[in-house]
């Protein structure tokens, strides 16, 4: 069969978790089920732009490019399933499913349609969202309720959220779970490119993420903040990923200032990066308000970095027991937590050991295999 992916998130300013999920379905289909023969399409840019996009993603430098900028299809598309998808593209007349991998949820096709809704986030948490991100949101999951065949979430506590939050009804959802896609032989960082990005030859405690409200920063700052020298044993807090929305007040000026040097902000990396500060970090943190998934910390634990994770039940579906669970937003209780595994080489190695075998649980085949099988449920067989 031949799946149309609407891969536009990857050419976002801030692409986020969906954009490494979108790369990642595009990637695996590709490798493991070629049969299934993806077409990524994009709305209208500059040839450079998709072509830098899509190659810094893995994808190749090609996509098909519909004939309308993204602002026109986005808000055409969720009100009115309009323009039609194939009205100007003539590559996609032809494919047998679409799949949206978020709630930017094509026009109308006479192919099936298949959309990720990946939270609830913005009903639960709408301070962290703009106002028009809100209904953008709102929009979209609306118009995946009326339009597709079936929707994947990422978790069985995304699923419930969205059940309950959005007009998507429960007998068309489908859990399929996220891979970790880590490298064949991942290695931290070698010493020349920790000194450009400023660690050094400090040990680190590492996040990696969008920087946005959800996720809980200011929490793990000033747990930082607090412990002082002596309880960092040494240790910096890197921040890494993505520029997010709404960044005011995540990094709280007075723990920046008491962390000083020990605050690393290194921005978004690339995937040699991203796998050698993971495979590196002495603990990696996530504390979380609220997640659909929680990627980074599975990455974490592949490359042996013991997590300390927020007490929410998608992270525990995910994480499991390989994880130490701390309750979000109490920054002394985070900072404990620290200390202690910090403090303590055997809870590190037994960590690392629990989270490698979690996240292999994870792979890359059986994501593929539960995302065709809900592909095969909409085709009819």
């Amino acid at each position: 069969m031949r799946v149309a992916i609407n891969v536009e998130q990857l050419l976002s300013p801030s692409p986020g978790g969906i954009g490494r999920y979108t790369a990642q379905l595009v990637m695996l289909l590709r490798s493991i089920a070629p049969a299934d023969d993806p077409v990524p399409f994009v709305a209208r840019h500059r040839p450079s732009e998709v072509a830098a996009a899509l190659t810094g993603s893995g994808l190749g430098p090609s996509a098909v490019v519909l004939p309308f900028p993204r602002p026109l299809l986005y808000e055409t598309w969720v009100r009115f399933g309009l323009p039609a998808l194939r009205w100007g593209a003539p590559e996609l007349r032809g494919v047998d499913l679409v799949h949206a991998p978020s709630v930017a949820v094509p026009g109308r096709s006479p192919a099936p349609l298949v959309v990720t809704v990946h939270d609830a986030a913005p009903e639960l948490f709408p301070d962290a969202f703009t106002p028009r991100g809100r209904r953008w949101h709102a929009r979209g999951a609306a118009a995946a309720a009326r339009r597709a065949d079936l929707v994947i979430v990422p978790s069985a506590a995304a699923g419930e959220e969205v059940v309950e939050l959005t007009p998507v009804p429960a007998e068309r959802v489908r859990v399929v779970h996220h891979a970790v896609c880590s490298p064949a032989s991942p290695r931290p960082l070698d010493a020349s490119r920790r000194q450009a990005l400023g660690i050094g030859d400090a040990p680190y405690v590492l996040w990696v993420g969008s920087l946005e409200p959800r996720k809980g920063l200011a929490t793990l700052i000033e747990a930082m903040a607090a412990l002082g020298p002596a309880g960092r044993r040494g240790c910096r807090l890197v921040l890494a990923g993505f520029p997010g929305w709404l960044p005011a007040g995540l990094v709280p000026d007075a723990a920046r200032k008491s962390l000083g040097a020990d605050l690393l902000q290194v921005g978004r990396v690339d995937d040699a990066t991203l796998w050698g500060l993971l495979a590196g970090a002495a603990v990696f943190a996530f504390p979380s308000r609220h997640e659909g998934f929680g990627l980074p910390p599975l990455e974490a634990m592949s490359q042996g970095a013991p997590v300390v994770a927020s007490d929410l039940p998608v992270l525990r579906e995910v994480l499991g027991p390989a994880a130490l669970y701390v309750p979000p937003g109490r920054a002394e209780a985070w900072a404990a937590r620290i200390a202690e595994l910090l403090g303590d080489d055997g809870a590190r190695a037994e960590m690392s050991a629990a989270g490698r075998a979690r996240a292999a649980l994870f792979d890359p085949e059986r994501f593929v295999g539960d995302t065709r099988t809900v592909y095969r449920e909409v085709l009819g067989g």
